[in-house]
């Protein structure tokens, strides 16, 4: 019989991450940046617990991330639970909660950890934090336009410049138009056509065509002329059924006026951006954004440097989703970005912050005597705001300094009989080398 213990791995679960403090530090610069873009613009943060009922996502972001994506589990009530895998279904179910008790328009915005069974890769991963932003009851453009305007603040804030990124937009209603009226499909194909539409950019082009010839015959031809356009006029004129309707010239049937206005809306968003200074934005007839709940405008924030070419950011209008909790409609719009896919943006323009220990001093103890004195003269500098540490290790001085320099803290103090005695320390900073002594009480002034 084998009694051997089996070794247990140091590897973390597949797909997430360990923190150590040089990557804590990251985070947290990240998380800061976040912060502090978004409250300029009047969002207040909140927050809920990573566990939900999986019939909320079942029910608000589609059977196939319950199905394929969720981490999922039967409590011991018989409940099936989830760990959420996306924050907005749970913001909405918050906000639908104490519909009658918040003031419109609400901003609120959260960084929330979420969990997705998916294949880890780059800019990717099972667990990752989220920054979601998102402003409710505004009906008009502006909520677009000032979501749009956090988004483009964020990537400035991350030290990305407007040529190297683009914001990119789209309309779900422009799209169901087409798909409904203009193609006829059914509402399986219609279906599988959006599918196939949010994933473009992961498929070959042939094996994309040939999807779409499979749902669409010989009219797959007039779908490839609208996809292919280069710019949004281009894109309305390839449209036959609308494009005399939208000069504003002449009475719009009634089976038109939907796609007319959700025409008008992409010009009137992009004319907004612009007087803001946005000018990197184009249309892109293939973002859908893959969630069901999205209603109105869907965008991006899509890098430009060949090594990530991938969305960074992604959000639209979701006016419908508080309605399926038995409420009234209330117009949203709002966006996700990751912390994974920042950080791998960051690393490739060499924007990183560099890791710096936050704390000041670093007391080396020469002997076992002055330990109390050390005690005491580094709670007083606590007060006064400057973290410190001891070196309670009983190594020898040259020893516990290393230790110090390693750690990146900028100063060190030797505390032995004679500092005690005289209360006379000379402070070392490590990365010059300067010295100078001077009385414990006058410490803190120095280290300020």
């Amino acid at each position: 019989m084998n009694n051997q213990k089996q070794k247990i791995s140091t590897e973390p679960y597949k797909g997430v991450r360990d923190f150590f403090p040089e990557d804590m530090f990251v985070q947290n610069y990240i998380f800061d940046k976040m912060k502090d873009t978004v409250k300029k613009f009047g969002y207040v943060e909140y927050g809920a617990s990573v566990l939900e009922s999986a019939d909320l996502y079942r029910a608000k972001s589609g059977e196939e991330i319950v199905n394929e994506q969720t981490y999922n589990f039967i409590d011991r009530g018989g409940r099936e639970v989830a760990m959420r895998p996306e924050m907005t279904p749970t913001l909405a179910r918050m906000i639908a909660a104490r519909r009658r008790e918040l003031p419109t328009p609400i901003r609120w915005f959260s960084i929330p950890n979420l969990f997705r069974y998916e294949n880890p890769q780059r800019g990717r991963l099972r667990e990752h934090w989220q920054l979601n932003v998102d402003i409710f009851g505004v009906k008009g453009i502006e909520a677009e336009t000032e979501v749009i305007s956090v988004a483009h603040e964020l990537m400035k804030a991350f030290g990305f410049k407007d040529n190297d990124f683009e914001v990119r937009i789209n309309s779900r209603k422009i799209t169901d138009y087409i798909i409904r009226d203009e193609f006829a499909l059914n509402e399986e194909d219609g279906h599988k056509i959006v599918k196939l539409l949010d994933r473009k950019a992961k498929l070959p082009k042939e094996a994309f065509e040939e999807e779409v010839k499979n749902i669409l015959g010989d009219k797959a031809q007039a779908f490839f002329t609208i996809l292919n356009s280069k710019n949004f006029e281009e894109f309305v004129t390839a449209i036959p059924s609308v494009v005399d309707f939208c000069d504003c010239k002449g009475e719009v049937p009634e089976d038109k006026k939907e796609m007319v206005k959700a025409i008008a809306e992409i010009r009137e968003l992009m004319a907004s951006l612009e007087a803001l200074g946005i000018g990197n934005v184009v249309f892109d007839q293939t973002i859908m954004r893959g969630f069901d709940y999205y209603t109105g405008i869907v965008f991006e924030i899509f890098d430009n440097n060949p090594a990530n070419k991938r969305a960074v950011f992604g959000g639209g209008r979701y006016d419908d989703l508080l309605a399926l909790f038995g409420n009234d409609k209330v117009p949203a719009v709002g966006f996700g970005t990751g912390d994974v896919i920042i950080r791998d943006l960051m690393e490739t323009y060499g924007t990183l912050p560099k890791y710096t220990n936050e704390t000041k001093l670093y007391i080396c103890l020469a002997e076992e005597s002055a330990m109390g004195f050390a005690q005491e003269t580094a709670q007083d500098l606590r007060e006064d705001g400057i973290n410190v540490a001891i070196d309670y290790s009983g190594k020898k001085i040259g020893d516990q300094i290393k230790a110090a320099d390693k750690m990146g803290i900028p100063y060190i103090v030797v505390i032995g009989g004679e500092e005690v005695k005289t209360g006379q320390l000379k402070v070392k900073n490590i990365v010059t080398g300067d010295e100078q002594t001077v009385a414990d009480t006058e410490l803190a002034k120095l280290l300020k």
